[in-house]
């Protein structure tokens, strides 16, 4: 049975990014803020190839969600450049430079098709305009014997994924920031971070 991990970094009351999300800020006000217990380990900055970075009890945590991965899925925001159309005079092939850290296909929901790129260290970026279910055959063809990443979400995509999992197990794993304001992982927008703590919680699902 394949399964469909869901990951994604969220505060305590619901909030997946901060309030007034644009091209200069694309995590919202104070968005960054939630994923302060990750930049941090060995075990994320070794995969974006950045040195240092601390081991503690939130490294298994990430050790464990980059293991076993053959093909990821991700919203347009999370692959990021500008909303609308793609821009042939201003191409954007991601945040992560000539080398992403995935090494494997994924598949970008968005709404205005576009070419696939290939990047070095064998990650593929395809653009699917078919909506989820056509990413999400995409990318379960893709990953073989490996699982299926779900990287970033918030309203549509993170919505789709706990409802149509199609009988596969979903993991979800995720770090815990208590925020009052922001982005929900439902949608809509509310500021001000309470504090912060390293937390994982595991879901199975069908």
């Amino acid at each position: 049975m394949s399964k469909l991990r869901f990951r994604i970094s969220m505060s305590l009351d619901g909030f997946v990014a901060g309030p007034d999300q644009s091209v200069d800020n694309p995590l919202g006000i104070g968005g960054e803020g939630l994923h302060d217990w990750v930049v941090q380990l060995a075990a994320w900055r070794g995969a974006h190839g950045l040195p240092g970075g601390e081991v503690n009890e939130s490294s298994k945590v990430v050790e464990e969600e980059q293991a076993g991965i053959g093909s990821t899925i991700m919203g347009r925001n999370m692959f990021g450049g500008h909303p609308g159309p793609w821009d042939p005079k201003h191409p954007w092939n991601g945040w992560w430079g000539e080398d992403p850290p995935f090494h494997h296909p994924v598949f970008v929901l968005t709404h205005h098709p576009r070419e696939s790129i290939e990047m070095q260290g064998g990650t593929t970026f395809h653009f699917v305009t078919d909506g989820f279910d056509e990413a999400y055959a995409q990318a379960k063809d893709a990953a073989g014997d490996g699982e299926i990443g779900i990287a970033g979400g918030t309203a549509v995509l993170a919505q789709r994924v706990l409802e149509a999992i199609f009988g596969d197990q979903a993991v979800r794993e995720m770090a815990a920031t208590a925020w009052s304001a922001g982005i929900r992982s439902g949608g809509t927008a509310s500021t001000s971070i309470i504090r912060s703590m390293s937390v994982s919680d595991c879901l199975i699902s069908r």
